[in-house]
């Protein structure tokens, strides 16, 4: 058997690995968000990521070697969480990277270094692989380390070489593997066996450039990336027989046993399963919502989401009743804020976010139950003995239904449930699922990114210039480089320098022109990739080429309006701080340039009271001309300083401050006035909530106020005109209208009532006795489904024992059926509810109700008279 490694809590493994690149000239520096700064990646999923840029040679660094402890997310494999031993949707990468600094010698020198002097990992229990044509690290790691040739295998391209994607960076890697099990021979090692190896630290020789015909040159500045995963590393280190029984998951375990009441080492696999997956999946949520990450159905926050209904589910296959999932994370919490603080700073929202969620899917899983219920009661009328593989995935993906909750309450009814169909069913989600797989490349901004190496970053100007003078770096058409392009050609266009605000912060990309010797260009949108502003428009007149110059002007009316909401957006926050709640924070905004929309974390919509206090509160503040003061400060400063973060936003080493001194500071990289005066008006036109715990407010200022006033003040002038009163007797008249037409109403379904009972009075003379009942199935023209209902039950009345089965279509596209039973038919084990419904389903429809009583609706008219058809010969068998 191997020998014991020294032992390492996770916190000391994380500081010891930063300590010792540190000591070795790296800059330390924190996680990057899990929100990346990559708009192609859902979520940060590898150490690499937030340097993706220095690798693409799209920004130079400040430093040439640098080390990280990255908080990653994946969920490609969540379906495997708690099943293996080291699959998880949350996890660290311990990682130093060299950016054309040192290379293969020295990378594989200190991971070898650290692996075996600081870590104490035995020689004897080591693997290395190689890719396969790698002849230069197969040297170094046995001639350099002394690895013997047996114990360095050399693996194919698809596990041992790192692409970015079909072009781009690329490279060889090299990997140390922990044997387990050394005592079994160098003789036929298999590294797939995950019984006995286990692959901890990743060194990636970033060498190559693939161009598109798959050709490999060398790069210029060749890089280091590596990772080591954090997780998999203590588990080697504590000696434990799985990631998740280390120090940084396993206290989280035990809380959740403790609530449940059971213990992890002495329960059954399934039970360590879920176990497993609310310790991982709580990891995760707790990272995501401090990183302001909010749960919704779309992007990310549906990933979040996803992640809190699984803790949920698995909480119940383990027996806890209630809500739970903010005790484990409070030990989550515990656990992290070492190493990341803000989970602590922001404790209160991931809570408050924990505990809305849990409860709203806990009563989305008591209507799962109840369609369960239903399910179940069909395939037993219907005499089978299996519940179909998409019933149980409609469970499973539209209410959050654990497939193994199925299989137990089948079971205890004496059913089954068709386990293959509804992993059919799954792998059809997966098949839908692929084009969002995550995945990182470097290469998805296509011809740009191709172009980084040859142009330079935009120099932005448009915070003291509206006009520049800037060289064309770059022309694209669909997306493909050219190096010229006509009059009438929508094109992608990058300067060397530019006064275009590119969408950024919620605001969007400043209007204008660019023009030269003889031409025109309209820019209707400027965004930002990596370094580059790329300005979106139509060439107008002339032919532009690469190397032009040309001058940039924006539409300065268009910027001013811009700059008023965008100012008016951070007084509105100050003003929802003051006004309802200091811990208000942001959730996504627009600024544009007639309007803006601000979403922010509020658990309850705001009362009209405080709507208005908020919109005074703005412009009073716009009317004590309040002067704005942008400073360039130290990231750190600025926070100290208590400057408030805009969601969504990435900040470097400095950031740019937006101060109104005693109203508003924040970081910010828009465009603002320069005194509060000039904004001159605010009006909020509506507050709403968006998403669970979310609301949002959409407001007017300056000229858009105005704009938003005269369409208000047309629409009032028209509908005094029409009602012929004056504009502020016009509420006093609305009413008015209002009561005659509710009245008018009632009288209507009056008389639609009363027409109802007289065409079913002419019905009686159709009744049929079936043996010691009567029955009538009949159509009504033209009756709405509350009269028919009237009709059925009086008809039922006047012929005492029997079934009335009455139909009808009140308008177009709609059937309106229902069924009256007296209690005799009943004793004959006929119940209206479910004979209706079965009926409904020939027009394309459903319904149900009580044994006496039911109505059902439907779609398709034309089946009508077929679905009374079969009611009629279904009534004389069942009473015949």
């Amino acid at each position: 058997m191997s020998s014991n490694p020294q032992h390492f809590s996770g916190n000391e493994i994380r500081k010891t690995f930063l300590d010792f690149y540190a000591g070795r000239g790296h800059q330390v520096l924190p996680s990057a968000s899990l929100v990346p700064e990559d708009p192609t990646v859902l979520l940060t999923i590898a150490g690499m990521l937030p340097f993706k840029p220095i690798f693409l040679g799209q920004r130079t660094p400040e430093f040439k070697r640098a080390t990280t402890s990255q908080k990653c997310i994946r969920t490609n494999d969540i379906e495997n969480v708690g099943r293996t031993k080291r699959h998880h949707t949350f996890f660290e990468m311990l990682g130093n990277f060299s950016f054309g600094d040192y290379f293969k010698e020295q990378a594989i020198a200190w991971g070898w270094e650290i692996s075996t002097q600081v870590f104490g990992l035995s020689p004897k229990n080591l693997v290395v692989s190689v890719f396969k044509d790698d002849d230069e690290a197969f040297a170094i790691w046995r001639d350099q380390i002394g690895v013997p040739e047996a114990r360095i295998k050399r693996l194919g391209e698809d596990d041992n070489f790192w692409v970015s994607g079909p072009t781009g960076p690329c490279g060889p890697c090299s990997e140390i593997y922990y044997d387990f099990h050394p005592e079994r021979g160098d003789e036929n090692i298999d590294l797939e066996d995950d019984t006995r190896f286990i692959e901890f630290y990743n060194l990636v020789f970033m060498q190559y450039n693939r161009d598109a015909d798959g050709n490999l040159t060398p790069l210029q500045n060749k890089n280091i990336d590596t990772g080591m995963g954090l997780e998999r590393i203590a588990q080697i280190l504590q000696n434990v027989p799985n990631n998740y029984e280390t120090d940084l998951i396993f206290p989280i375990i035990q809380t959740a046993g403790q609530i449940a009441g059971i213990d992890y080492h002495s329960s059954d696999e399934k039970t360590k399963v879920s176990l497993k997956v609310i310790g991982d999946h709580i990891r995760s949520v707790v990272h995501m919502i401090a990183d302001e990450i909010r749960a919704s159905n779309v992007g990310r926050g549906y990933v979040l989401r996803r992640l809190i209904r699984r803790v949920v589910r698995h909480g119940r296959l383990i027996g806890i009743d209630g809500e739970f999932t903010t005790q484990v994370a409070e030990t989550a919490i515990a656990l992290s804020e070492s190493a990341y603080p803000n989970v602590r700073q922001r404790e209160a929202a991931i809570k408050a976010e924990l505990q809305r969620e849990e409860s709203n899917f806990l009563r989305t899983l008591d209507r799962g139950e109840k369609l369960l219920e239903e399910i179940i009661q069909e395939v037993k009328q219907q005499g089978k003995t299996s519940i179909s593989g998409e019933s149980a995935f409609t469970l499973y993906d539209t209410y959050g239904f654990p497939l193994e909750l199925t299989q137990e309450i089948a079971e205890e009814q004496g059913l089954e449930v068709d386990v293959d169909g509804f992993n059919a069913e799954m792998q059809k989600q997966v098949e839908r699922a692929k084009a969002a797989h995550e995945t990182i490349d470097l290469t998805v901004q296509g011809s740009l990114d191709k172009l980084a190496e040859h142009i330079h970053a935009t120099e932005f100007l448009g915070y003291s210039q509206s006009a520049a003078t800037g060289k064309v770096e770059a022309i694209l058409v669909e997306g493909v480089s050219q190096e010229a392009a006509e009059a009438g050609t929508s094109v992608q266009i990058v300067l060397d320098k530019t006064p275009f605000y590119a969408e950024s912060g919620g605001q969007i990309g400043d209007r204008g022109y660019i023009s030269g010797d003889g031409i025109l260009i309209r820019v209707e949108d400027v965004k930002k990739e990596s370094d580059f502003f790329v300005h979106f428009g139509r060439i107008e007149r002339g032919t532009l080429r690469i190397g032009d110059t040309v001058t940039a002007q924006i539409d300065a009316a268009c910027r001013r309006r811009a700059q008023a909401n965008h100012t008016a957006t951070h007084l509105l926050q100050a003003a929802l701080k003051k006004i309802v709640d200091d811990g208000i924070s942001q959730a996504g905004s627009l600024v544009s340039f007639d309007r803006l929309r601000f979403d922010f974390n509020c658990p309850r919509a705001l009362t009209a009271e405080e709507v208005q206090q908020i919109e005074e509160q703005v412009n009073t503040w716009i009317a004590q001309a309040h002067t704005a003061k942008v400073e360039v400060l130290p990231l750190a400063e600025a926070k100290a300083r208590g400057a408030v973060a805009m969601f969504g936003e990435k900040y470097g080493e400095e950031v740019r401050v937006i101060d109104f001194p005693s109203v508003s500071m924040e970081l910010c990289g828009g465009t603002h006035v320069s005194n509060t005066a000039e904004i001159g008006v605010f009006k909020i036109i509506s507050e709403a909530g968006v998403a669970s715990g979310v609301r949002r407010i959409e407001a007017v200022s300056g000229p858009a106020v105005l704009d938003y006033l005269n369409v208000r003040d047309k629409v009032v002038k028209d509908l005094s005109d029409r009602f012929k009163v004056k504009p502020e007797e016009l509420p006093d008249r609305i009413t008015s209208l209002q009561t005659e037409l509710r009245t008018a109403e009632k009288q209507l379904e009056s008389l639609k009532g009363q027409l109802a009972i007289a065409k079913s009075d002419s019905l009686l003379q159709t009744a049929e006795n079936v043996g010691d009942f009567k029955v009538i199935v009949a159509q009504l023209e033209d009756v709405d489904a509350e009269s028919l209902k009237t009709a059925a039950e009086r008809l039922l009345q006047k012929i005492g024992n029997g079934a009335v089965v009455l139909g009808s279509v009140p308008e177009a596209g709609k059937v309106s059926i229902v069924a009256a039973f007296s209690p005799e038919v009943n004793k004959k084990g006929l119940q209206a509810g479910k004979f209706v419904g079965a009926i409904a389903k020939i027009c394309g429809g459903g319904g149900g109700g009580r044994p006496n009583l039911a109505q059902a609706g439907g779609r398709d008219a034309s089946k009508l008279p077929e679905a009374l058809a079969q009611a009629k010969s279904e009534l004389i068998t069942g009473l015949g």
